[in-house]
């Protein structure tokens, strides 16, 4: 990893083991089982594909292949109203996620800053134990969760916010990130600052862009999560870093 020290991961691997709801998950199709729909503000798309459209099967297939081992999650449900739009949605993120070299927890610790500052309970109980998973430690992501925002507010709150932000347990780069994140969350604009210090911090062209395309593309992950209601979530607590913790140590991952 480019000369960096060995960090090792609290969450070495997440136990998946099935749930009630995955257990009663729809059994007619193994290829397309998905995890029992709960109520949001849109029904959800059938959970296989109609069988006079083959364009449609196709795309189910490879959203199928991208989750496998798990099965279809509520939000590919909800994107499947619109095929051509899941399968894009798959493509793109799929890439995000499975294509790129930057550090798998330091995008992730970029995710579960984005699901915080956007009020996106369902991206942040997916992402924070993945963050664990590679290799963010628990008080880093604890930093995460609850500094305050470095990007919005008066002077004197963003003096507190950036001091805060300086204090914390995370690395420099990390520290890069979240603030490279507020900003691309909050106010879009980036200050030459906030992006000269990825470059200090000695991210690539080539991660930089991934780092770039990841802060984006879960901004667009969690507007639609939050406007859709996907999973009812949004009336519920993010889960702290404690119960992530216990994710990480044996209970179940969807």
């Amino acid at each position: 990893m480019r000369g960096f020290p060995l960090r090792l991961s609290p969450c070495n691997s997440l136990t998946r083991n099935p749930t009630t709801t995955q257990r009663l998950a729809n059994r007619t199709n193994p290829r397309f089982s998905t995890i029992s729909p709960l109520k949001m503000r849109l029904p959800y798309a059938p959970s296989e594909p109609p069988a006079s459209d083959p364009d449609a099967a196709d795309i189910y297939a490879r959203i199928a292949a991208r989750r496998n081992p798990r099965p279809l999650i509520p939000l590919d449900l909800s994107l499947l109203h619109s095929p051509p739009v899941a399968d894009g949605w798959n493509s793109f993120l799929g890439a995000i996620r499975t294509r790129t070299i930057i550090d798998q927890g330091l995008l992730e610790l970029a995710v579960s800053r984005v699901a915080v500052l956007t009020g996106a309970v369902y991206e942040w109980n997916a992402h924070a134990p993945l963050a664990l998973k590679g290799g963010i430690q628990a008080q880093e992501l604890q930093a995460v969760r609850t500094l305050p925002s470095t990007a919005v507010g008066e002077a004197a709150e963003l003096s507190k916010a950036k001091e805060a932000l300086a204090q914390s347990a995370l690395t420099s780069r990390q520290k890069a990130i979240v603030q490279y994140a507020d900003e691309m969350t909050q106010t879009v604009k980036v200050q030459d600052s906030t992006f000269a210090q990825l470059q200090t911090e000695g991210f690539s062209d080539r991660e930089i862009v991934e780092l770039t395309t990841g802060i984006a593309g879960y901004n667009c992950v969690s507007r639609v999560l939050v406007a859709l209601d996907v999973g009812e979530n949004n009336a519920r607590e993010m889960k702290s870093v404690d119960d992530v913790l216990d994710v990480c140590t044996g209970s179940s991952y969807s």
